[in-house]
């Protein structure tokens, strides 16, 4: 059958090009197909995910042959050091399943053991903010639920890609040379990451042979191999050489929850997103805050638009730094804050002449980052929406000795101060960024999607919906379009927004615009590669047809069969 395929072009920002259809600033077409689409951020990670749907693997197998072939190709982003979240659509029951891999805090490590920064916060590329890594436990639980193809099989690709190298591509390249002298003197790092003594330049072929030894043995002995067997005797072996507070317990414990998707409608679709300890509740509360305003009318190139799309994000953040946590530990007022009376209090605050300067969280019971998002639908119409990361890049920047992954650093995002509600505890999952999501429409599986990138996720998740339903964007033009990126707000690791943060807008935005959001008070900055990365797969419930996206910002493609 024929492939189709869309290659993805480098850099951020295209403004505009010789189009006959669409918007001047998308960069391609949207890619459709009749039996199954994959979107991912590496074009060879692509081509292996429709392969095992072609011989009969469901969209969960293809999306963890994805994700393990992503941890060999983008070590940048990923790897089986971190973590994992994914919402599931299974057409045989027509329901939406999601799935929390998230790791928690070690037992051993309690807050008055951290030697923090100057500013309080917990030491990112240190043993203090190593959790146990969850993606591998997230990739069984998933397949034991929705898989068909044996694991051998699944993560043949990734360990033959692994063992015979693979050329680096450029926006990887790119994130892998900043990164070299940030951790190159981190334990086992540089023997890994940076052969010959630097990163790999765009076309160089980069191999891990360690990494092909670890999914060998997980491929034949499980999720036991990395929790209980061999890589998890190196792993504590590793940590108590180091300083980090792992014990046996700590991985031999560690299971991931099913969890209930979280959702609000907005306009005429519902989205879904995960519960908290992630902050996919942020895009869910920016919607219902949006949704108070006819931003249609408004126009997309209103600084009017810009502006209250900035404000509702304030917003959203301040609720996110003082509730969202790991609902184990604590009570998470979901129900308040998805509230649409709650919503339209907040959406009064918003001053369409002026900026906030400064926020408190409402009361609805009265930026680091980079993570790899892939999406897949099969044959029978189920379709994944799967997110994984290290947190930071590389993570911590410590690599396990002769297993060929980094340890994440997810908690890095704990607070230190007893008062918050994501106060690091023993056994504790930190505040997650990474957020899959998913929409309805009629009660019918439409668009699987995600926007890659720490605090730009929930940002990105609603500027994406915005521009596809309140401006009839297609999936191709919804994440080409020009963004906007807002930092400053409130953090779930401490201290609150006194100054109004500041507004990056991404090239594209007219320069009136610009002027006119100055004059009502923002902070306007510009800034390269914060705005994200977007992937998307939609299925038509009439025809079957799925069509996929991805956008110029990362170096991968959509290709259905």
């Amino acid at each position: 059958m024929l492939l189709l395929v869309a290659q993805a072009f480098a850099g951020v920002g295209l403004l505009a090009a010789d189009r006959t259809e669409g918007e001047m600033f998308a960069t391609r077409s949207v890619v459709h197909a009749r039996h199954g689409m994959v979107a991912a951020s590496h074009p060879l990670a692509v081509r292996t995910g429709v392969d095992i749907l072609r011989e009969g693997g469901s969209a969960v197998d293809a999306a963890i042959a994805v994700n393990a072939l992503l941890g060999f190709l983008e070590p940048t982003a990923n790897g089986i050091g971190g973590d994992l979240f994914a919402i599931v659509w299974d057409q045989k029951s027509r329901k939406l399943y999601g799935l929390n891999a998230s790791g928690r805090s070690p037992r051993g490590l309690t807050a008055d053991k951290v030697r923090p920064n100057q500013d309080g916060t917990i030491p990112l590329y240190s043993p203090f903010a190593w959790t146990v890594p969850g993606a591998v436990d997230g990739w069984f639980e998933l397949h034991a639920r929705f898989g068909r193809l044996e694991m051998r099989r699944i993560l043949a690709p990734a360990i033959h890609a692994a063992t015979e190298g693979e050329p680096v591509p450029q926006v990887i390249a790119a994130a892998w040379k900043r990164a070299e002298d940030l951790f190159g003197d981190k334990p086992g790092f540089a023997e890994t990451f940076l052969p010959g003594g630097a990163a790999p330049a765009e076309g160089e072929v980069f191999r891990n042979l360690d990494l092909a030894r670890s999914y060998r043995m997980i491929a034949e002995a499980g999720r036991d191999a990395f929790y209980v067997g061999p890589i998890a005797e190196a792993i504590v072996a590793f940590s108590e050489a180091y300083g980090g507070f792992f014990t046996t317990e700590d991985l031999s414990g560690h299971r991931s929850e099913w969890v209930e998707p979280i959702s609000t409608s907005y306009r005429d679709v519902t989205v879904y997103e995960l519960p908290p300890n992630g902050q996919g509740l942020a895009a869910l509360q920016m919607l219902n805050i949006l949704e108070n305003f006819d931003l249609a009318a408004m126009g997309r190139d209103s600084a009017e638009l810009w502006h209250v799309m900035t404000e509702a994000k304030k917003l959203a953040f301040e609720d996110r730094a003082r509730f969202y946590a790991d609902m184990e530990f604590s009570d998470v007022p979901v129900e308040g804050l998805l509230s649409k009376a709650y919503a339209k209090e907040r959406a009064a605050q918003i001053d369409l002449d002026r900026a906030a300067q400064t926020l408190v969280a409402g009361q609805p019971r009265l930026h680091h980052g980079d993570t790899t998002y892939l999406t897949v639908g099969d044959a029978d119409g189920n379709m994944v929406s799967l997110i994984q990361s290290n947190y930071t890049g590389f993570g911590s920047g410590y690599v396990v000795a002769g297993w060929g992954f980094g340890l994440q650093d997810r908690g890095g995002l704990f607070n230190l101060n007893p008062e918050s509600a994501n106060y690091l505890e023993p056994g504790k999952r930190p505040f997650h960024t990474i957020i899959p999501a998913f929409v309805m429409r009629a009660g019918e599986p439409w668009l699987s999607f995600g926007v890659m990138g720490g605090d730009m996720q929930p940002q990105g998740h609603a500027q994406v919906l915005v521009n596809m339903i309140d401006f009839g964007m297609n999936l191709q033009e919804a994440g080409d379009a020009p963004r906007f990126y807002h930092s400053g707000s409130s953090t779930p690791t401490g201290g609150t927004m006194t100054t109004g943060g500041t507004l990056y807008l991404e090239a594209g935005v007219p320069r009136e615009v610009r002027r006119e959001l100055v004059r009502r008070g923002h902070r306007v900055g510009d800034t390269i590669g914060r705005y994200g990365g977007y992937q998307a797969v939609a299925r038509d419930p009439e025809t079957g047809i799925y069509s996929g996206a991805s956008e110029s910002r990362k170096d991968g493609c959509a290709l259905g069969y």
